[in-house]
């Protein structure tokens, strides 16, 4: 599939790690060509449910820009999750990343 986007403006890098049962912390870093300006937004979604969670709480680096979330009361199964992050530029279209992983 062709990607909306410019290349190389995705995230990279993104991994969940799940703490304590119920919290998720999950990172990423901006792609390597993506504008100064880029904003990135994480949403995720059990599998078997059609209502997507954004991030309530984000993990900021030195520019103000998100490179993390932290997900609270995360109430895991074994199923797969899908995590999808977009991003924003007033001066170009972001490519988007998205991934399934199995939480457990």
């Amino acid at each position: 599939p062709v990607l909306a986007g410019m290349n190389g403006s995705a995230i990279e890098n993104f991994s969940c790690v799940i703490y304590n049962i119920f919290l998720m912390n999950c990172t990423w870093q901006a792609g390597r060509d993506a504008p100064a300006d880029t904003q990135y937004f994480l949403y995720w979604q059990k599998s078997g449910e059609d209502n997507q969670m954004e991030c309530e709480l984000y993990i900021r680096d030195e520019n103000r820009r998100n490179t993390g979330c932290i997900f609270q009361n995360v109430s895991i199964g074994i199923e797969k999750a899908y995590f999808l992050v977009n991003g924003s530029s007033k001066d170009s279209l972001i490519q988007f990343y998205d991934e399934y992983i199995d939480l457990y």
